[in-house]
C-alpha cells in the first residue's frame, strides 16, 4: 500500500476530464447501479476497501496545492 505523494499522470488526468457525458449517460441506461454511490462495495468489496484506504493515505498534486491557498 502506498503512503504519501502520488505521482501525477498527465495522460490519466486528460482522460478523466475528456470522457464524454454521452458515454456515461449510455452506461447509466444499460448498467444497473452504474455511477451510484456505494456500488463498488457490492461489485468488488476487496477492491473498494483497497481504494478507500489508498484515498485516505495518499495525497495528490491538487491536495498539496490546496494547502498553499
Amino acid at each position: 500500500m502506498k503512503i504519501g505523494l502520488r505521482k501525477p499522470s498527465l495522460k490519466k488526468s486528460i482522460k478523466a476530464r475528456t470522457t464524454g457525458r454521452a458515454k456515461r449517460a449510455i452506461k447509466r441506461k444499460l448498467i444497473p447501479g452504474y455511477g451510484r454511490k456505494g456500488m463498488g462495495w457490492l461489485r468488488d468489496p476487496k477492491r473498494a476497501a483497497y481504494n478507500a484506504v489508498y484515498r485516505r493515505t495518499t495525497v495528490g498534486l491538487g491536495d498539496v496545492l490546496k494547502m498553499f491557498r
